[in-house]
């Protein structure tokens, strides 16, 4: 039915994985941990996974922003520094991972990752109330560029988890709440995710047969998953880091398994 270079069972589950992304990541980062490892067991290079990834996280992630955006969930020239230091150092990073091997982007993965755990677990009580106001202006523009920076450059790099390390980073270091910390976030990851794709576009390496119809499902799930977070706050925001969390180690898990 298709001549592509995976299997239909496998570009179906590779749709419904992009669904359940663009779901998890509108809401609280970590769509990645959901696409990646589906992206890797269809077979295809890893440099048309990181591609065919970033163009549907891209697309989706644009419908979260905006429904954020529409809601007033963000602090628009915080998250507008924010996505300048992400979109910089995503296209730095994401012109490195085109020199690099199979083997050593999935040895980063294995790495980094579990790092959002521990950050997480630690500050349990992050983004209960708003104290974004005890910093200036200045600082929070400083601020929120040096964590685009920080963040933008792991996602071009490594991906997995990347709006979940945004969302701590605006709750723990800049003292927003859950809800405005999520829309701060989008811009952020909209802007890292764009800065990527366009290095991928000029490499050539997206897979368009894959992408395209993957990009619509994650669209669809952006916008419920945004929709469900505008309606619930931050119980459902924080619930959904948790299920981040929990993928994060099953994700560990079953690598130490297959590498032991």
């Amino acid at each position: 039915m298709f001549d592509m270079l995976i299997s239909f069972e496998s570009f179906i589950f590779l749709m419904i994985a992009s669904f359940l992304a663009g779901f998890l990541d509108s809401i609280a980062g970590g769509g990645g941990l959901i696409t990646l490892p589906a992206y890797i067991l269809s077979g295809l290079p890893m440099h048309m996974v990181y591609a065919c990834n970033k163009f549907a996280a891209a697309c989706g992630t644009t419908i979260a922003t905006l429904r954020y955006y529409r809601n007033k969930m963000v602090d628009i020239p915080v998250g507008l520094m924010a996505a300048a230091g992400a979109f910089l150092c995503s296209a730095i990073a994401s012109r490195i991972v085109l020199y690099l091997d199979d083997h050593t982007l999935k040895t980063m993965m294995l790495i980094v990752l579990p790092v959002v755990a521990v950050i997480t677990l630690v500050n349990k009580n992050m983004g209960n109330e708003d104290l974004s106001h005890l910093f200036s202006q200045k600082k929070k523009y400083v601020f929120s560029f040096l964590i685009g920076c920080f963040v933008g450059f792991y996602d071009g790099l490594v991906g997995p988890g990347t709006g979940t390390f945004a969302l701590i980073g605006f709750c723990l270091i800049l003292k927003y709440d859950m809800r405005t910390a999520t829309g701060n976030a989008k811009f952020l990851n909209l802007a890292s995710n764009c800065a990527a794709l366009v290095v991928f576009l000029l490499a050539g390496t997206v897979y368009w047969i894959v992408a395209v119809p993957a990009a619509v499902f994650n669209i669809l799930g952006n916008y419920i998953g945004a929709g469900v977070a505008i309606k619930k706050g931050a119980k459902v925001i924080r619930g959904m880091l948790m299920v981040v969390i929990v993928l994060l180690f099953i994700k560990m898990v079953g690598e130490v398994i297959i590498g032991s």
